[in-house]
């Protein structure tokens, strides 16, 4: 088979683009694919000025330059929930066990279920939990804006939580 020498340049041409801008600006080291195993990925219990009742965090993956994202799984027990916060450049939540609330400073109390995503625009008041009767996951994704990617304040009140029940 006889190839046309302008065919293989443009092959070479585009293959060589590939791999140039697989390769990270800041060294001549290709970029490597990573990959954290489950078991070696922390878990805490929820802070208790930071969340009320039980709460399992997960990090699942921290910021790594040039991104600024990083991410975790939460899981709520039923009641549980977290204390009021924002986020800098704001919040993904995707739910995926259960049924939780969210509610953003003098809104209503939604309701967020298995499948659904929430998206918290950024500087937003808000908390996020489970239902009453029913524990809720998520996993939540923000970026971080100077080191920052949450600014935690009071807690949520029992009536604030009740409110969605209303």
């Amino acid at each position: 088979m006889k190839i046309k020498t302008s065919a293989l340049k443009s092959v070479t041409a585009f293959t060589s683009g590939l791999l140039l801008a697989q390769t990270p600006s800041t060294g001549s080291e290709a970029a490597l694919v990573t990959i954290t195993p489950a078991a070696s990925q922390k878990v805490i219990a929820g802070a208790s000025d930071r969340f009320t009742g039980s709460v399992r965090v997960q990090s699942l993956f921290d910021s790594k330059t040039p991104s600024r994202s990083t991410g975790g799984q939460v899981t709520f027990q039923p009641g549980a929930r977290s204390a009021w916060h924002t986020h800098p450049l704001g919040q993904v939540l995707i739910v995926t066990e259960g049924t939780g609330q969210v509610q953003q400073w003098n809104g209503p109390v939604q309701m967020m279920r298995k499948g659904d995503v929430v998206w918290i625009p950024p500087g937003v008041k808000h908390w996020h939990g489970a239902g009453p009767d029913s524990s809720v996951t998520h996993i939540a994704i923000q970026e971080e804006q100077d080191g920052v990617n949450v600014t935690w304040m009071e807690k949520a009140t029992d009536e604030q939580y009740a409110a969605g029940r209303k």
